[in-house]
């Protein structure tokens, strides 16, 4: 895990060996609100100017069927009941002024996620709580490297029943959809899951908590769960891929490329929060990446 501004360490030479060779670039920059937090944001229309300042230095690091994808949460106008569209508009420059394709918008929802904004959803209950953020998946390229195999879901009881069964309704339906007679009878292993992804943030006492509470250090306070980020990074790579997180903050994203067989850099830019992120991976780095990466570049480009 690098220590540092993501910017500057992107455009020194610190990354050069691995410049178009990032196959996935995971990441949740810190969130467009309209005050201050103490991990450190821009505000206002100064964030969008800071984000999109990051496609260049993103798309020269990206693979030529690389990926980018961008978590980003709400945010609300002081003192009022309504909505921010600063998250949105820093998403569209980022996308329109870096010439990067919209492969597909996801919603990630926390089921588990405390009612907020508390003063018009607990107080005054005149908004129901804001339990979901977007999760952009761009690429310079329209076709990048993806597959959906490799984030198959169980199949519901009634898909498990109608396999076994043989049969079903088919025929016209009156959306005007013509389903045919064994057009759902193959057992693909799975389901292709949708764009809306549900994962309870509620690990209070996993090993990265566990290991803050026995060092006596804070949390980084803005954490995902690691299933999220597991998730795109199989969707999106495979085995010995590389995977950037340009924003670290506890290191969710290289525990789990780590944990999935992918090589991984993170950055971030509080000390006190690399040393934190050791907890995922109970106390120690487990490889090196750094090494056997740089080879097999070297390797590559022989």
């Amino acid at each position: 895990m690098l220590s540092g501004k993501s910017d500057d360490l992107i455009k020194s030479d610190a990354l050069a060996q691995h410049e178009g060779a990032v196959n996935l670039i995971f990441t949740s920059p810190p969130f467009p609100l309209n005050r201050k937090k103490r991990y450190g944001n821009e505000t206002g229309e100064e964030y969008v100017k800071w984000l999109c300042a990051f496609g260049p230095l993103f798309k020269k690091m990206l693979a030529k069927d690389g990926s980018i994808v961008i978590e980003m949460g709400n945010s609300w106008e002081p003192g009022a009941p309504v909505m921010s569209t600063l998250a949105l508009r820093a998403l569209l420059e980022f996308q329109e002024k870096n010439e990067l394709h919209l492969c597909q918008e996801f919603i990630w929802q926390n089921p588990a996620r405390l009612p907020s904004p508390a003063q018009w959803v607990n107080v005054e209950r005149i908004r129901v709580k804001d339990s979901f953020t977007k999760l952009w998946w761009l690429s310079p390229n329209p076709k990048p490297k993806a597959c959906n195999t490799r984030v198959l879901q169980e199949y519901s009881p009634s898909m498990k029943g109608l396999l076994k069964k043989g049969s079903y309704n088919s025929g016209k339906r009156p959306s005007e959809h013509n389903i045919g007679e064994e057009s759902f009878l193959k057992d693909n292993g799975g389901a292709i899951p949708s764009n809306v992804l549900t994962f309870a943030n509620t690990q209070a006492n996993d090993p990265y908590q566990e290991f803050c509470r026995n060092n006596d250090m804070e949390p980084h306070p803005a954490r995902m769960p690691i299933d999220l980020a597991k998730f795109f990074i199989r969707f999106l790579t495979e085995p010995g891929d590389l995977v950037l997180d340009p924003f670290g903050g506890s290191n969710t994203t290289g525990s789990a490329a780590e944990q999935l067989e992918r090589f991984w850099i993170s950055i971030e830019a509080s000390p006190a929060y690399i040393s934190t992120s050791r907890g995922r991976f109970a106390g120690e780095i487990i490889h090196d990446y750094s090494v056997p990466y740089k080879r097999a570049v070297e390797q590559a480009n022989a």
